[in-house]
Parts: structure tokens; sequence; C-alpha cells
């Protein structure tokens, strides 16, 4: 647990002070990290981890948790309570590449890091397959969301790590990459604390915006949804599948991320698109979405280790 806090809080809280004063920089930061530094990182991690049979029920337990979670928002109770689009999505969608994979490192062994990484390749899926027709309402195109998963860093990285494996260089490989792939761990974290930077320097105020009351009465349903059902429903389906503590103990712990900035990204999108009437009306959205990313990111500092003494401690093994 204190390797978790002395491993995110500064990372996290370095970032920020470096978001608000520097705004261009995670612009600049971002694409050599996604083009190589993530991938690298994620291909050091894999075959360090190695391939096991269960990766396929990680990602399979992905899959149940979004399903799940936006089955749920169908029905009338809950659609009325989480009406809009862009928030059902960040109620289900966790921030699993750039927070769940250092909370990974920090907190579970060595063989549950693979767990980690096929939960996100499949979260991230779903998110680019199914978020923009939450976000959106409208039928996105399929050659545009394989595109997007096809750039995916935890994509490029399985491909290149799945090669690399059936060489002879594969553990020298792990050996040699793996403080490299834990900087890159760590910066990528940096980046998310310069991403929460730039909402706070953006951040609405009045009483229309997300800090009001009714705005944060909206903002607790997609909270709780996220830090405390999904990550419920993951432990109780992972008790009845029996699965075993290291893959339990990994998806409940992407399960429980804060609400993923890729959420934010495709509710600007929509945003910034050429009807200007239609970008009017989906800014409330964006500002509900970037407050969702902020508080849920801050809660996650308290709630996700409260899921690990959970896990380590009354349902240890």
């Amino acid at each position: 647990m204190l390797r978790f806090l002395l491993e995110l809080v500064p990372c996290l809280g370095l970032g920020l002070l470096l978001g608000m004063r520097f705004p261009g920089l995670p612009g600049r930061i971002a694409p050599p990290l996604i083009t190589w530094g993530i991938p690298i990182s994620l291909v050091a991690l894999l075959l360090r981890a190695g391939f096991q049979a269960e990766l396929l029920t990680a990602a399979l337990m992905a899959a149940a948790a979004s399903g799940l979670g936006l089955l749920l928002l169908r029905l009338p109770a809950l659609g009325r309570c989480i009406p809009e689009g862009s928030l059902q999505l960040g109620c289900v969608v966790g921030n699993t590449s750039y927070w769940g994979l250092p909370v990974a490192l920090a907190l579970l062994p060595a063989e549950a890091i693979g767990f980690t990484i096929a939960f996100d390749l499949m979260a991230t899926l779903i998110t680019w397959t199914l978020g923009p027709l939450l976000v959106d309402r409208r039928a996105t195109g399929v050659r545009r969301q394989l595109g997007v998963l096809t750039a995916s860093p935890a994509m490029r990285a399985l491909a290149l790590a799945v090669l690399l494996h059936q060489t002879p260089w594969s553990a020298p490989l792990a050996q040699w990459l793996w403080w490299p792939a834990r900087l890159v761990v760590l910066v990528a974290l940096a980046l998310v604390g310069m991403r929460l930077g730039l909402m706070l320097r953006r951040r609405p105020a009045g009483p229309t915006g997300a800090d009001s009351p009714a705005g944060a009465s909206a903002l607790m349903a997609p909270l709780v949804g996220k830090l405390l059902v999904l990550p419920l429903a993951m432990l109780l389906l992972a008790g009845l599948l029996g699965l075993p503590s290291p893959l339990r103990d990994a998806v409940v712990l992407q399960a429980a991320a804060p609400t993923a900035i890729s959420v934010l990204l495709l509710t600007e999108a929509v945003a910034a698109g050429p009807s200007q009437a239609a970008a009017a009306g989906r800014r409330q959205a964006v500002d509900a979405v970037a407050t969702l990313v902020l508080w849920s990111t801050a809660l996650a500092l308290v709630s996700v280790p409260l899921w690990w003494w959970l896990l380590s401690g009354p349902l240890g093994s």
C-alpha cells in the first residue's frame, strides 16, 4: 500500500502542477509516449508476466464489466439517474491504461500484470466501438473504429509481444526493458496529472456548471457506479466463477479505476462537430464529464486502497 501511495500520488501531483503551469506540455509528451513508450513498456510487462490461458478470462471479464454496466443502464430507473450518454460511458469505462497499470504494478504480483493488460485491451476495444455510439447517439464508421483500435498502444504491444515471445530473446528483453518500462508507466501516470491540471484551468464556474448543487447530484450516480458498483459486480462475478486470487484482484482493481480520459476526448470531439447548435448543446456534457474524471480520479486515491484492503485482508487467501 505504501508503494501505491509513493508512486501514484507524487506522479499525479507533479503532473498536475506541470499541466497547470505549462498547458502545452501534455500535447508534446502524449504523442511519442503513446506511439513508442506505452507499447514498449507493455511489451516488457507482457514478456515478464508470460502468456497464460487465463488472459482470455481477464479479457472476458472486462467485456462483462462494460456489458453488464451498459445493460443495467438500459433499465428505466437507472436510465433516469444517468440519462446522458457520455456519463453512462464514464460510469463503465475506466482509466485502465494510465491508472490501472501503475496500480497493478504497485499492488499485484508479477503474474497478475498480464491479466491487467488483457483487461485493458478489451476495455479499449469496447470504448472505441460502443463509446462513440453512446456519446454521439449516431452510427459511426466501422473503418474509423477499427483504425482507432489498431492504433491502440495495447493492441500494438500485444502483437509485438506475441512475436517476441516466440524468439530466444524473450527473457533477456523482458529483463533489459523492465526498468525503462516502469519509467514509462510513471511518466504516463504523470500525464494523467497534466490532463487533470488542464481540466482545472478550464473548469467551468457558475450556476449551470458541474459545481452547482444540481450538477453535483447528477454526478453522484456515475461516481458511485464507477468506483463502487462496477468493482463490486466484478468481485461477485469472480467469486461465482471461482477465479484464482491474482486474476480476481486484477479485474476488481481494474474495474475500480476512475473514469477514463478517453470518455472526455470522445465527448469533446462531438462538441466540436460541424453543427454549431449541436456543439453548443454538448458543452454542458463536456463540463460534466471533465468534472467526473476529476472527481473519480481524486476519490480513487481513497477507494482503490480500500478495495485492495478488502481483497488482501478479509477476502485474502
